[in-house]
């Protein structure tokens, strides 16, 4: 990468780059798959998905939605990112995370929050740097469903 490359509102035209970095994270997703996530979310107004690009290779993604809960209120939550290992540390991540909390502002919020999963220590310093603070640990649970008889 040398250093021109694009941030920009994602499109269904990068599926199969989104899925292709999704992958890199860990969460393997197919290029059809990812087309009808994308084709789902892009439309609707409390979620925004951004990505930097140069030519047709992606570098990173961000999605970022707002959130509505009983227990909380509406907030704001940046709930994917993914930076690609090659350029690590070269401004992607940063640039990302800014236009998530440009977005926010500009959706009349004042804070923005982010979950980082405990076995991600690297990207623990990288939020801390930006100026996140650690409120709270937590597990996740997952249950498979089977059918309901009858």
């Amino acid at each position: 990468m040398d250093g021109a490359w694009q941030l920009r509102p994602a499109e269904l035209a990068d599926a199969g780059e989104i899925a292709r970095l999704s992958g890199e994270l860990g969460y393997p997703v197919g290029a059809q798959e990812m087309a009808g996530r994308l084709a789902a979310i892009l439309p609707h107004p409390m979620h925004r998905v951004s990505v930097v690009a140069e030519g047709g290779t992606l570098y990173g993604w961000i999605a970022v939605e707002r959130r509505l809960t009983l227990e909380a209120g509406e907030r704001i939550e940046i709930v994917g990112l993914v930076v690609s290992g090659a350029i690590r540390r070269g401004g992607v991540g940063r640039a990302l995370v800014q236009d998530a909390e440009r977005w926010a502002r500009a959706q009349g919020f004042d804070a923005i929050q982010v979950r980082s999963n405990v076995v991600r220590t690297e990207s623990h310093p990288f939020y801390e740097r930006l100026g996140y603070v650690r409120r709270k640990s937590q597990h996740v649970y997952a249950k498979p469903l089977e059918a309901e008889p009858g």
